[in-house]
């Protein structure tokens, strides 16, 4: 389980004027809330929310937040960054109660180099690169690896494939694909000219008929 720390203030204040103030003064609105508890507005240092952003995995990572004086444990549930600049607007924080899980997303890796890559050519497609899991907070794993090294050519390792550590649950559609070999490019565009040529018609060239002969000019 991966966690950090933060700390923040209460702020009384609420609207989008205190926001904006707020944001122009070097810190970010926020709001923490969870099961048993009334949601509460904070405040956040723009330089260290953004520090800590830029080497954790918001989505699963545990954060010991520290609002005047007090610490609790939180997890990231919502980030709003302005449309086009890269500036956070506005940052949900949720409290964890012991022995209540909470649905995360985990990031996927895969690991080795498949036998059909290595040996054959193919091309690996990651198609699923988070799973969404439910598990106990103290349990959350920072990913989960799939060693694909001994699939070939057409192999795929679907969600229900992976091997999960205890307490953690799939949630959604276990048939989903993760990832899938596919053959070389140039392979695929010989086999599909080869299937055109076989697949075209003759050109039928067929007598005329005395009936269809053309009449020479008078």
């Amino acid at each position: 389980m991966a966690s950090a720390q933060l700390s923040g203030s209460v702020r009384d204040n609420r609207g989008k004027g205190v926001a904006r103030s707020l944001r122009s003064s070097g810190r970010v609105p926020a709001v923490i809330y969870g099961h048993g508890r009334e949601p509460q507005s904070l405040s956040i240092d723009t330089r260290e929310l953004e520090k800590l952003l830029s080497h954790i995995s918001a989505e699963n990572t545990v954060i010991d937040l520290s609002v005047d004086g007090k610490s609790a444990r939180t997890l990231i549930r919502e980030i709003q960054r302005h449309p086009f600049r890269k500036q956070i607007l506005h940052v949900d924080f949720q409290e964890l109660v012991a022995g209540e899980k909470v649905i995360v997303r985990v990031p996927i890796v895969l690991m080795g180099v498949p036998a059909g890559v290595r040996m054959d050519g193919g091309v690996l497609d990651q198609t699923l690169r988070e799973l969404e899991v439910e598990v106990d907070p103290a349990n959350i794993p920072n990913h989960l690896e799939i060693d694909v090294t001994e699939l070939t050519i057409g192999s795929s390792v679907h969600v229900s494939d992976i091997t999960l550590p205890e307490g953690v649950e799939i949630v959604g559609d276990g048939h989903a694909s993760v990832c899938v070999i596919s053959a070389p490019r140039a392979a695929v565009e010989e086999t599909a000219a080869e299937t055109e040529e076989v697949s075209a018609e003759p050109e039928v060239i067929r007598a005329k008929k005395p009936d269809e002969e053309e009449t020479p000019e008078k």
